[in-house]
């Protein structure tokens, strides 16, 4: 299994080896060993979308020398290009789209030597819930738990509701159960994740909404992290940070795409930022007594994005100081909405401006990392470094897996899986140095 794109998908990757596995089927550690290559593949953006072809072109020509014998490809690529694919990759053995992932049994059982390519795609109405077989492909200590599939918001940039569908919450029994079980294995942080992890319950008709939940996943003996990923910044309810302020296991933390502080731009954009302007939100955020870790996303280059309205955006992250920051670059992607708007920003230009306000973040984040130091914080511990076997690697509560930083500790005897205290001695940009105390 190869795995592309976001955490979503990861989970969607567990969820189809999950079905192979209860059917029999025995996976390889690595592509020598294999004897059939599944591709999960993203199709946000277009440099998601080159990464997928060059992956799947990559392993097509092992195929054709002879080391494999069969690739599948599912996933958003699929669903975005459709059956145009089969033209344009025929050595190709089985496509997937979305909402047809829980097929890769047919596809397996049935053989790859029918007449015809096999291609499920449909419209993406699927929802798994906790009795699909499932797979953990995160170490045994930390996990995600999708709470919701596709997207009803019509954000002008966006193709995610015609790769995944409109947004459907899983039922909160369902959430529960699997949280229970992820309990019961071990695991001692579950990442909340969805399109947006707000507006879960919304479209259920049991009366229930993403604050019901996490009351209810406190209680879970066992789980000592719970964060709370991808949350609109026009639904943070007061109730919700009174949670995350009242309520030790709920992660300090909060991952809010902005995507831009200019409220022209934001209106372009299709983001509904509701009743208050982000400055003012994140007052709200900043007043609590606990304080609460930011994360955000912001999209440079967006059409009508001027020098002026650029200046603006920097000052906001200057000020706000951002825990932790990403950007991305206007694309221009078929079937969205602002792929119609005429550009005003060249590709130089955005390139000039991201560096800007990442080299900005850089100098916020060592900034704000040298807080530490001197200090003894709990870490997750992961494990050994991929880096050297002689340094451990762990995470604070205020960094996410995979996006944010890590900590390497350099003494002490530390268990994986364990939460422990870690003297904090250095602190580089993205990263801490520790001891175990």
């Amino acid at each position: 299994m190869i795995s592309l794109g976001c955490a979503k998908n990861l989970v969607d990757s567990e969820h189809i080896l999950g079905l192979l596995k209860s059917k029999g089927f025995d996976f390889a550690r690595n592509l020598d060993e294999a004897g059939i290559v599944i591709i999960n593949t993203c199709g946000f953006i277009r440099s998601a979308v080159e990464e997928t072809i060059e992956t799947i072109l990559e392993v097509v020509d092992l195929k054709m020398q002879g080391k494999l014998k069969r690739v599948v490809v599912a996933g958003c690529f699929v669903q975005r290009y459709g059956y145009k694919l089969q033209r344009e990759i025929p050595d190709v053995d089985g496509w997937l789209g979305t909402g047809e992932l829980f097929r890769i049994v047919d596809i397996f059982e049935e053989g790859f030597d029918a007449p015809h390519v096999p291609f499920y795609i449909t419209r993406p109405v699927f929802l798994e819930d906790h009795t699909v077989p499932k797979i953990q492909l995160t170490p045994f200590q930390s996990t995600y738990l999708k709470i919701a599939e596709g997207c009803s918001h019509r954000c002008s940039f966006c193709i995610i509701p015609k790769l995944r569908g409109p947004f459907r919450s899983r039922s909160l029994e369902s959430l529960l159960l699997e949280a229970e079980a992820m309990a019961e294995r071990g695991v001692k942080e579950i990442n909340l994740i969805a399109q947006d992890t707000t507006v879960y319950g919304n479209d259920l008709e049991e009366d229930v909404c993403l604050e019901d939940l996490l009351e209810r996943l406190i209680r879970i003996k066992g789980i000592r992290w719970i964060r709370l990923l991808y949350c609109h910044p026009g639904r943070i309810s007061d109730r919700l940070l009174e949670l995350i302020e009242s309520e030790e296991v709920i992660c300090p933390y909060l991952d809010l795409p902005f995507q831009h502080i200019n409220e022209r731009l934001l209106k372009a954009m299709g983001r509904n930022t509701g009743s208050e302007t982000p400055w003012e939100l994140i007052e709200r955020i900043r007043s609590r007594r606990r304080r609460i870790s930011l994360r955000t996303t912001l999209m440079i280059g967006f059409p009508g994005e001027t020098e002026d309205v650029f200046n603006d955006l920097y000052d906001f992250v200057k000020t706000v100081e951002f825990d932790h920051l990403g950007t991305f670059i206007f694309s221009r992607e078929e079937g969205a909405y602002a792929a119609r708007l005429k550009s005003t920003v060249t590709g130089e230009a955005a390139r000039r401006r991201q560096d800007r306000l990442m080299t900005l973040q850089r100098d916020i984040s060592k900034k704000l990392n040298q807080r530490l130091e001197g200090h003894t914080v709990p870490v997750l511990v992961e494990g050994a470094s991929p880096e050297t076997d002689l340094l451990l690697k762990g995470r604070t509560a205020t960094m996410a897996p995979d996006v944010d930083g890590q900590v390497l500790i350099t003494k002490g005897e530390g268990l994986a899986g364990e939460i422990m205290p870690v003297l904090i001695t250095k602190a580089h940009a993205y990263d801490l140095i520790g001891e175990i105390r």
